[in-house]
């Protein structure tokens, strides 16, 4: 009588992981290039599967009160499937970080330096409802040498499910080991947990989420962390801000897509430029379903604007809300920006080179534009392929992360017997 095997745990799971890793990290460039086109592949292949079990986690989400915005995170159509599997493929055309030299030197004693860059091992992942999340970490972790754990929340479970699972039989296919990508959903909460304990297994965790979330794991894991931030995003309209480009790139920051990090929240108008500015600024907005709220400024220009709070300037809305405040100048609204911004992305528009390159300067936020809409903060847009996530603290990585924020460095030194006097 044949006896089924236990189910894996955690800990057999990350011990597989971090096994896996080793195996990668010798791996050509050929062949994780190899795995990655068989990922696209398999997403592709298995878009029907994708979409019914991504139905199944909307209609669960929608019956347990996930708000507009995780709903759109959460949703994945053929065209969102589509664009996926495109970024994986051009993952493959990027260039693999894994041995690339960062400095070296030969020393007066002839020792011969080399940093180069070399995979962390096995990265943990920790975030909710979005399962596209699950492609774009395993893609960018397999190119740079690293096995990677997953916990993608349980709104999102039946989706990762099968993307894991598509993954995996798509490493396996070039010979790779399947236990290089890993679901841990299976445990929930008690498994985000364990994970954050893992030191020594994971050797660092990403979360992507909510404000709570990341807050969280930053203060609770025992694994280095790579804190990615919530995205309370500006945009300043200076006094010299063009009518036509300050509403092309409000728009676009605010409705293009209201539901992620990079969108806009609180709007930040030159009180020399706001009568000029606000009355067309409100209408567009509004036709396009935005609620707004402001100070009492913006509402003594604005009738039926709805009173800004501090709550308001503090919130991720990741919906159709925006706030706005009338600043006397450059200054006020970097002041502003000091006090509220989670150091995400802020933008200016403006016409003042002098104005622009100041405020590119003094404000302290990991993407800071000039003429440009914020939804360009991504590491799709910035030629990244895809994007682990971004990081709005400052040591290691910072902005949208991509292959090379995915490594570590080490020295090798090379020499001839020397030995120190």
């Amino acid at each position: 009588m044949s006896l089924t095997a236990p189910a894996p745990t955690l800990t057999d799971k990350l011990v597989a992981a971090r096994d896996a890793s080793s195996a990668l990290a010798t791996a050509t460039t050929a062949v994780k290039d190899a795995a990655l086109r068989a990922i696209a592949a398999a997403v592709r292949a298995a878009t029907a599967d994708i979409v019914q079990a991504n139905h199944g986690d909307l209609v669960a989400g929608e019956e347990s009160g996930l708000s507009s915005g995780l709903l759109d995170r959460l949703r994945l159509d053929v065209d969102r499937i589509d664009a996926l599997a495109d970024a994986v493929e051009h993952v493959v055309g990027l260039t693999d970080p894994v041995g690339q030299h960062v400095r070296g030197s030969r020393l007066p004693n002839g020792l011969q330096l080399t940093q180069v860059r070399v995979p962390f091992g096995v990265v943990g992942a920790i975030y909710e409802a979005r399962p596209n999340v699950t492609v774009d970490i395993a893609s960018l972790a397999l190119k740079s040498g690293n096995a990677v754990v997953l916990r993608g929340g349980s709104a999102a479970q039946r989706t990762n499910a099968v993307l894991v699972a598509r993954i995996q039989d798509a490493v396996a296919s070039v010979g790779l080991p399947r236990e290089l990508v890993q679901t841990i959903d299976e445990f929930g909460r008690a498994g985000a947990n364990e994970l954050m304990r893992a030191r020594g297994l994971v050797d660092v965790l990403i979360p992507r989420g909510s404000a709570s979330l990341i807050q969280t794991v930053v203060t609770e894991s025992q694994v280095p962390v790579i804190e990615t931030g919530a995205g309370v995003v500006h945009v300043f309209l200076d006094e010299s801000a063009p009518l036509d480009r300050s509403v092309d790139i409000v728009l676009n920051s605010k409705v293009q897509r209201p539901s992620v990090c990079n969108a806009l929240e609180t709007l930040l108008v030159h009180e020399h430029a706001a009568e000029r500015l606000l009355p067309v600024l409100a209408d567009r907005l509004r036709a396009a379903g935005v609620t707004l709220r402001g100070d009492d400024a913006t509402r003594a220009i604005v009738p039926g604007v709805l009173r800004a709070t501090d709550e308001d300037w503090a919130t991720e809305s990741m919906d159709l809300d925006l706030s706005i405040r009338v600043v006397p100048d450059v200054d006020g609204a970097m002041a502003h920006i000091a006090r509220w911004s989670t150091h995400h992305t802020e933008s200016i528009v403006t016409n003042d080179v002098d104005t622009a390159e100041r405020f590119i300067a003094e404000v302290d936020s990991a993407v800071v534009m000039a003429n440009a809409s914020t939804r360009f903060t991504d590491g799709g847009e910035f030629g990244f392929g895809a994007e682990v996530g971004i990081s709005t603290q400052k040591l290691h990585a910072r902005g949208p992360m991509g292959l090379p924020e995915l490594t570590s460095t080490k020295w090798i030194v090379r020499g001839q017997g020397q030995i120190r006097g």
